[in-house]
């Protein structure tokens, strides 16, 4: 089977990491599995392998479905489908895993997907996940980093993230031009609530849109009273926008929502 780059199509074929994949989830006999874009199966096998209770491939290639439907059978529920078109549809008893080796051009879209679930900790329990190393370590970045800026607060604001390793291009056919890693995001139980999960996609874009600006500009732009607010919350109108914790920007949304007419 012949990668599709119009699908940003690479397969993982190491059996070293393929294994830390699948360990990284912790499978047991009553998980029901989620796998997104399981190409051409190297990885499902592995979980297969784990004896899961379920085991749900999303697939979007039409050519690699017939390959898995061929290659599992009854042992996988395979959906041809676009992840995209279907996270809102997933309905489970329990939380369950999702795993995925994600496509580089949709990888951040699938994650934010997820992440503006309103039932998102109840749905799900874990994700496994490799993205491009670049994506990742803006994931998992903290404050006062270079890294560090919307998709580190967006992802932490409802996701405890956690790198496992970083992944050679030689390990994936055809062979990427940049590293990859993998990293697992735990959905956590308590979060802050905001009213619309595009309030802080709004915020965090005003601010990291100019970030070498001093956020006094971005404070000016999305708040009259700019200068009792950041007196309020301790925030120093001087500092750079990757200065600023996340647990300030949720602080600043909630504000920012209250004062919305």
């Amino acid at each position: 089977m012949k990668p599709k780059k119009s699908l940003g199509q690479n397969f993982l074929n190491n059996e070293v990491i393929l294994n830390k994949i699948v360990d990284s989830g912790s499978i047991t006999s009553d998980d029901t599995i989620l796998e997104i874009g399981p190409g051409t199966g190297n990885l499902t096998k592995k979980i297969l392998d784990k004896c899961p209770n379920n085991l749900i491939v999303v697939e979007k290639d039409k050519d690699l479905s017939e390959i898995l439907k061929k290659k599992f059978g009854k042992n996988i529920i395979l959906i041809n489908r676009d992840i995209l078109d279907c996270v809102k549809t997933f309905k489970f008893d329990a939380a369950i895993k999702v795993f995925g080796n994600l496509p580089y051009n949709i990888s951040t879209e699938i994650l934010t997907s997820f992440i503006k679930l309103k039932d998102l900790n109840k749905l799900y329990s874990k994700f496994i996940f490799v993205f491009q190393k670049e994506v990742a370590d803006r994931i998992i970045a903290k404050v006062n980093s270079k890294d560090y800026g919307r998709l580190s607060i967006i992802a932490s604001w409802k996701m405890d993230t956690k790198k496992i390793t970083d992944i050679n291009p030689n390990y994936f056919y055809p062979k990427p031009k940049v590293w990859s890693s993998l990293i697992t995001l735990t959905p956590k139980s308590y979060f802050c609530v905001l009213k619309k999960d595009k309030n802080l996609e709004h915020i965090t874009y005003t601010f990291f849109n100019q970030r070498r600006k001093m956020v006094r500009k971005p404070m000016k732009i999305l708040f009259k009273e700019f200068e009792e607010i950041a007196e309020k919350l301790n925030i120093d109108l001087n500092l750079r926008p990757q200065n600023i914790t996340k647990e300030k920007y949720l602080e600043l949304c909630k504000i920012y929502e209250s004062l919305a007419q």
